[in-house]
């Protein structure tokens, strides 16, 4: 490294703020998760308190691998990049197949392990940020290239798709596909690879949902809910829309909710925002909305200024993942957007996603306690000629050490 780099990159605290918009995202999260979930954990395993106890748990492990991945150096995520995602894809194609993968509400996305269960999938957003993150990295300009760099990234991103839609999760697909996507984009690829990937993606997409009469069910659900309000398919959406609307400013009042007493499908996992909307009105809902912006804010800020090119795409990687995952389940509880399925991070059940949410802020936190330290020069106006220069230094070292 530098003589600069050495004099401009110190470690210091992590941001505090993030680790606050966490903690705060997951309190709240357990909160209207005890009472969401009260209804069914007691008519399924006879005790209200059955899935609030074991996201706890999941909530305990979750915090005590963010201080595991905080300390571990960020550098280690680049040795094991590669067999981390082998083994993931490995995982994926296990879920296929019979007494090894479990199907529930007709798609297979867990393996059964006992008294667990995983969701190869979730792993998957977090093995493609590691993986990626050292690909882009690697290929430093060669990223511009097709063949050299855009190929290499579209098979493995086809290859992802596959074996996604194999579960079949589009929800889960929308979210690795933007994530990818985005570190791609801060990686230097070319606009015009860019638009032909985003095109492609576009009809990709209008033909999955064209070739399954399901997907296209709750395509036509979002075009027009009023019309299939009284179908089968538009159930949840019309159950999630009467929660939210009954909320009103401030919402009935915690634990007072009436879509949870089975109304409201999936009310403690997909469709938690309606609930939170139901019992705490539109302030509880714009809470949460300004607590993700809040995490998305902070966690591009630490991108920005991470030290690196791989340390800034993993921050990029895991922001745009936290971020994009609230946004797709807030719009689609709002009808905004098709049913997804995919959870609302921090605050959902799922021991699997709520693990790996608040493990792999550790990893931003880490980001954040290495950033680059601005000098006064930095920050005097009279000198921005020599900031410039000062910061494609840094740029040229993160090119070069390969």
């Amino acid at each position: 490294m530098s003589n600069f780099s050495k004099a401009h990159l110190r470690k210091r605290s992590p941001n505090f703020s993030l680790f606050i918009v966490i903690v705060l995202l997951v309190i709240l999260g357990i909160v209207f998760l005890s009472s969401a979930s009260s209804v069914i954990s007691f008519q399924e395993y006879g005790d209200s308190r059955y899935m609030f106890l074991k996201q706890v748990f999941g909530i305990i492990l979750g915090f005590g691998l963010m201080g595991v991945f905080y300390k571990i150096d960020v550098r280690f995520w680049k040795r094991i990049a590669f067999p981390l995602m082998v083994i993931t894809l490995i995982s994926l194609v296990a879920v296929l197949i019979p007494h090894i993968g479990v199907a529930h509400g007709g798609a297979r996305r867990w393996i059964d392990l006992g008294p667990i269960q995983i969701q190869p999938s979730d792993f998957l957003k977090f093995s493609a940020i590691v993986y990626l993150a050292s690909l882009f990295e690697k290929k430093g300009r060669e990223v511009r290239d097709f063949m050299h760099g855009t190929l290499p990234f579209l098979i493995l991103l086809g290859v992802m798709v596959l074996l996604v839609m194999a579960q079949p999760d589009m929800g889960t697909l929308l979210v690795v596909i933007v994530i990818a996507i985005t570190m791609y984009f801060v990686s230097g690829a070319k606009a015009s690879h860019l638009l032909g990937i985003g095109a492609a993606g576009i009809v990709g997409l209008l033909a999955l949902i064209k070739i399954s009469p399901y997907r296209m069910q709750r395509f036509l659900v979002f075009l027009n809910p009023s019309a299939y309000s009284n179908h089968a398919v538009g159930y949840q959406t019309k159950q999630a829309l009467i929660a939210i609307g009954s909320g009103g400013l401030i919402g009935r009042g915690f634990g007072q909710s009436l879509q949870k007493y089975r109304y409201l499908p999936e009310a403690a996992t997909d469709s938690i925002f309606a609930i939170i909307g139901e019992e705490k009105g539109v302030i509880g809902t714009v809470g949460i909305c300004f607590l993700f912006a809040a995490f998305g804010f902070l966690g591009y800020k630490i991108a920005q200024n991470a030290r690196d090119a791989y340390t800034r795409l993993l921050a990029v990687g895991i922001t745009s993942w936290i971020v994009f995952q609230a946004i797709l389940n807030i719009c689609a509880a709002l009808s905004l957007v098709p049913l997804t399925g995919v959870t609302l991070p921090f605050i959902s059940f799922g021991g699997t996603s709520i693990v790996l949410a608040i493990a792999s802020s550790g990893i931003l936190l880490n980001i954040s306690s290495n950033a680059q330290e601005r000098t006064e020069n930095e920050n005097n106006p009279g000198r921005r000629g020599d900031r410039r220069s000062r910061y494609a230094a840094l740029g040229n070292h993160s090119r070069t050490k390969r």
